[in-house]
């Protein structure tokens, strides 16, 4: 069963998305990146594809993860060094 959870967007994903931070209903990693898709377009998708996420302050790049309700997911983009 899908609960709300928290997605905080950081860097080129804040920037594809259009917003810092946001509720969305998901029960997996999967569905919520599914339903920040169709919510924002496929610039956000394409972001995605090279972002990590932290599900509770916890890394993970499986998206089949499930997400307790109340979960905290960061979306990561990577970050350039120099």
């Amino acid at each position: 069963m899908a609960g709300t959870v928290t997605v905080r967007y950081f860097a080129g994903a804040r920037a594809a998305a259009g917003v810092d931070t946001e509720t969305r209903a998901a029960g997996t990693l999967e569905e919520l990146v599914g339903a920040m898709v169709a919510a924002h377009g496929e610039r956000l998708g394409k972001v995605l594809t090279a972002c990590s996420f932290l599900v509770d302050g916890t890394q993970t790049r499986d998206r089949a993860v499930p997400l307790s309700p109340g979960a905290t997911v960061d979306v990561l983009p990577p970050f350039a060094g120099g």
